[in-house]
């Protein structure tokens, strides 16, 4: 009879390496720890097994390096019938449905179930994936209580921001809420090595919440820089004097500056807050609104410099335009493209205009490719195209000569700064400037 696999040896196994996964496997590794990395991907699996890491994100990648050499991080995509070691933490992906609002929790409960028959009744699972409040004691505790009756479960929320993830899981209070005492105390000792301070709750149930509240807040702040724009612009004066004014040594909460938002987080939580309480006879509207509002913001900008080229005499089926920032964000600067502005607005100028060309600063150019968009540098991407959309703040803006390469558009010339990272001199259409 064939012995059962072990990986006992090891500290803690990590489960589902996309970016969650393995900036908190990175962080592990920085403390000694022994970390087995389980991805069903087996392309994703076996680049990491060999030290290979295809993100941005700084010290991540040399953690992974160093893990491998050392033998301290192993992955694999096979842990059927394995023993595990004696902390799991699931931090697969949970997504919206396509073309929905629903969550996606298939992920979760695979994940769950691949586990389950490695742990015992001394395993700690810690659900590190974001998920609608109630989904750990409803969804993860009955699948692991069919091994063990009384498991050792705690939900330990993500709250890093890309392009600087591994300093903030090494430095930022990470909130533990378990099913039971000893679960709560078990989590919170493990995190309590990655960081100064950790948050005790009381429930599963609220560390959900909070994971969901801090998103939410997140992108009402943007919606309302957004709406003030929006209001600005109707009044014909400048959002960005009215909000640099309104903070100016002001002490109350500062006011954020229109612009996009993005990321896999601001897009996907609102919604997994609304379906947490879509039982209990409430809509969280202000959650519901500011989405709404963020979600409008590239297809109007989109509009927008259709307009401006009729307006000037070009005809949209017939120009080139130039779309540079297809990350999520600029700062810190990331390669992510998941819940990118790009998505919606290009899906709007596609069969709209004649020609679309890409250009970022940290995105590998065959990610752009693959989007269907013929990738090209900064300079030759102004060159003789009618429209320049910058989607996000990347800092080498600010280095670019732009008056110069306005020059070398063609007519008429429309560019369209979204975070207005160009100096203000520069002939550029700006959200919530008249």
């Amino acid at each position: 009879m064939q012995s059962r696999r072990s990986y006992e040896d090891f500290d803690i196994c990590v489960v589902g390496l996309g970016y969650v996964g393995v900036t908190l496997a990175a962080a592990l590794l920085t403390t000694g720890r022994r970390v087995l990395g389980y991805e069903r991907n087996p392309a994703v699996a076996g680049e990491l097994a060999r030290g290979e890491l295809r993100l941005a994100e700084p010290g991540v990648a040399e953690a992974v390096a160093e893990g491998v050499g050392a033998g301290t991080f192993a992955v694999t995509s096979d842990i059927d019938g394995a023993a595990l070691p004696p902390v799991v933490i699931i931090c697969v992906g949970t997504p919206i449905e396509t073309g929905g609002t629903t969550p996606d929790l298939s992920h979760l409960r695979s994940a769950t179930e691949s586990i389950a028959d490695g742990i015992d009744d001394t395993t700690v699972v810690i659900v590190r994936s974001t998920v609608p409040v109630g989904t750990s004691r409803g969804l993860v505790l009955p699948i692991l209580g069919r091994r063990t009756p009384e498991p050792l479960l705690a939900f330990c929320p993500e709250r890093t921001i890309q392009g600087q993830a591994l300093a903030e899981i090494l430095s930022l209070p990470q909130i533990v809420g378990g099913l039971t005492d000893e679960a709560t105390k078990r989590a919170a000792d493990l995190f309590g090595t990655l960081t100064d301070e950790v948050v005790q709750v009381s429930s599963l149930e609220t560390a959900e919440l909070i994971k969901l509240v801090c998103n939410c807040h997140t992108d009402l702040i943007y919606g309302f820089g957004n709406e003030v724009a929006l209001i600005a612009e109707k009044l014909g004066l400048d959002a960005m004097e009215v909000i640099g004014s309104a903070n100016q040594d002001y002490p109350r909460p500062t006011i954020h500056k229109p612009g996009f938002v993005g990321g896999s987080c601001l897009t996907k939580d609102p919604y997994l807050l609304r379906y947490s309480v879509a039982g209990h006879d409430h809509t969280p509207d202000l959650v519901t609104a500011a989405r709404t509002l963020n979600e409008s913001m590239p297809r109007l900008v989109g509009e927008r410099v259709l307009a401006a080229l009729r307006d000037q005499g070009q005809d949209p089926a017939t120009a080139r335009v130039l779309l540079s920032g297809f990350a999520y964000k600029g700062r810190p600067e990331t390669d992510d493209l998941r819940g990118a502005p790009y998505e919606p607005l290009l899906e709007y100028l596609r069969g709209r205009v004649g020609e679309i060309v890409g250009h970022d600063f940290v995105v590998p150019p065959e990610r752009i490719e693959a989007l269907g968009v013929k990738v090209t540098g900064i300079t030759e991407g102004f060159t003789g195209s009618h429209a320049v959309i910058l989607l996000n703040d990347h800092v080498r803006y600010g280095d670019l000569d732009a008056d110069g390469l306005v020059a070398r558009m063609a007519a008429p010339a429309v560019v369209y700064d979204t975070w207005r990272v160009l100096p203000s001199s520069t002939k550029a259409m700006r959200l919530g400037r008249a």
